[in-house]
């Protein structure tokens, strides 16, 4: 079973997010994609605006009726830092059947050589970089053990973020149509990212 991972902090999840997961799915033949929102991201400054629960929740209602899509908490249910390498790692453990490749935009593909112990984590997982608006997902300048590890897609041009999302609710503004409008009814229930 090919099986992509899209980590990410999902605060809130939002259409770009569904449709990277989509191309990569569709592009590289994978099986199926998990979404797996990350408990404390140690590449983020500051701690995600909505709870856990809710940023799980609001993936469990983007990506409800998709039958090749899943929630995967596994990240959540770790204290401190969690890092992809361990992640990774205990999801093999999990899942010795499976051939995970991990699905990242091409913004985080130079960064590659800064994650926390990559030549472990290349070894368990191949990347797939996605073409994202102002970045290349040229792998040219990676060192080369990394190079092969990662496979370039190309996608539609969407610049959506969830930064602007909660900006624009905390402005009283719609976000309709740049999340689902699932996630849409769970923000405007729960009230999130209200001013």
């Amino acid at each position: 079973m090919l099986t992509g991972i899209m980590g990410g902090t999902f605060d809130p999840i939002h259409t770009g997010h569904l449709l990277a997961a989509e191309r990569a799915r569709e592009e590289a033949g994978l099986d199926e994609v998990w979404f797996m929102p990350a408990g404390t991201p140690p590449h983020k400054p500051n701690a995600p605006k909505a709870p856990a629960r809710h940023r799980l929740g609001m993936v469990e209602a983007a990506i409800a009726g998709n039958r090749y899509f899943r929630a995967e908490p596994i990240e959540l249910h770790r204290d401190g830092p969690s890092y992809t390498v361990d992640t990774m790692k205990e999801l093999k453990e999990l899942y010795p059947d499976r051939d995970f490749y991990y699905i990242i935009g091409a913004d985080m593909v130079q960064y590659l050589p800064h994650w926390v112990r990559i030549n472990e984590l290349a070894a368990m997982v191949r990347f797939i970089g996605l073409a994202r608006p102002g970045y290349s997902a040229d792998t040219g300048s990676l060192p080369a053990e990394l190079r092969s590890s990662v496979i370039s897609i190309p996608m539609p041009q969407v610049d959506i973020s969830s930064t602007m999302i909660r900006d624009m609710r905390s402005r009283g503004r719609s976000v309709k149509y740049l999340v689902p409008d699932a996630v849409l009814a769970y923000i405007e229930e729960n009230r999130l990212y209200e001013s």
